[in-house]
């Protein structure tokens, strides 16, 4: 295949459906060799049986949670022997004002959107570290770069994945550890249901459904793959992907 995936090492978290999802799908075409990981096991497995011809290991994870993570960094190196990448693709996305003092998402936003990418970076950084090589990808958000109302939390999350996956790679590029961020815009997913104003979330979900307002999973699954097959001597440390009638 020649594509610079084949043959990789990948861990997926947040796996079982949207981006995660496509991803899964786009990397095993690309012949990559796949752990991925999910609260809902069942999906997993659907997903893996739904790809016969692919390499694929599945194991229920919660990335909030370390030793799950763990978990996955080991079933990696115990059926492959190393990690090339992971791509720490789990996220939440409550919306609401300040004022409204939603202190359980507020918590639930840090333990997902923060710890869950810290949690995947410390479960693969020590094996990395000792190859002298790795990708690490995490799934940011145009909301990583722009602050908007009703949002103030959740930007607050994306810009702290921006910053970290940019320490990331300060830090570790003599390891020849590469680190990237995918900032999509509005994303055709199950991420409206995290939004406790349902009928918000509603009117987003149907908007995403729209081509040119809303992007696929797909459309992020290619910036990914994009991403994982450069080259070791190229970094590529944001891809910011929006609708072509995004506004922000």
């Amino acid at each position: 295949m020649s594509n610079g995936i084949e043959n990789k090492v990948v861990i997926i978290a947040g796996a079982s459906s949207g981006i995660g999802e496509a991803t899964t799908r786009r990397l095993a075409k690309d012949g990559a060799r796949l752990v991925i990981g999910a609260r809902r096991v069942e999906r997993l497995k659907e997903l893996a049986e739904s790809l016969p011809d692919a390499d694929i290991t599945y194991l229920a994870a919660d990335v909030s949670n370390p030793e799950d993570m763990e978990a996955l960094a080991k079933a990696a190196l115990d059926k492959h022997g190393r990690i090339d990448a992971i791509y720490n693709n789990a996220g939440v996305m409550p919306t609401a004002n300040l004022s409204a003092l939603h202190r359980d998402e507020w918590r639930m936003m840090l333990d997902i959107n923060i710890m869950g990418v810290l949690n995947g970076i410390a479960a693969v950084l020590p094996t990395m570290k000792k190859q002298k090589s790795g990708h690490i990808i995490a799934t940011d958000s145009v909301a990583g770069h722009v602050v908007y109302p009703g949002s103030a939390v959740y930007c607050g999350t994306k810009f702290a994945v921006r910053a970290i996956m940019e320490g990331l790679r300060q830090e570790e590029r003599e390891s020849n550890i590469r680190s990237t961020i995918i900032s999509p815009g509005l994303v055709n997913t199950e991420l409206y249901t995290t939004i406790a104003d349902k009928e918000f979330g509603e009117s987003l979900k149907k908007a995403s459904e729209i081509p040119g307002i809303g992007l696929t999973p797909d459309d992020v699954a290619s910036a990914v793959a994009y991403a994982l097959g450069t080259p070791d001597t190229v970094a590529i440390s944001e891809i910011l992907i929006r609708p072509t009638m995004q506004q922000v």
